[in-house]
């Protein structure tokens, strides 16, 4: 019962991770709800895995979730540095870009720079 409690819960987060993906206004909102509610969807969804037993032997479980947790946050920033630099649209910014002295940034985003 808790297996499976935990399977459906992770299931729901996997599903608010894909919607978030698809609805958010810009690449950084869709990055975050892609990273964070993906992994804690997929950890939740393992863990359940893990405690139906049969299905995912214990060490290959907790390796998944070890590998998910110290990669996640880096791909996360990596994406977010390359969108950045891209010059990807800052959507609810409220007063100045606190990257502006540190990283270049281009003038305009992608979409714009391929019509123009």
């Amino acid at each position: 019962m808790i297996a499976a409690s935990l399977m459906i819960l992770g299931t729901a987060f996997l599903c608010i991770a894909a919607i978030g993906v698809v609805r958010l206004p810009d690449a950084f909102q869709r990055m975050h709800a892609g990273t964070k509610a993906g992994t804690l969807g997929t950890m939740l969804v393992l863990i359940g895995a893990l405690l139906a037993g049969d299905i995912v032997k214990l060490p290959t479980g907790v390796l998944t979730i070890l590998f998910l947790l110290l990669t996640l946050p880096v791909a996360a920033q990596l994406l977010g540095r390359a969108a950045y630099m891209s010059g990807a649209t800052l959507r609810g910014l409220k007063g100045e870009d606190p990257l502006a002295e540190v990283l270049e940034r281009q003038k305009a985003p992608l979409e714009e720079r391929l019509r123009g």
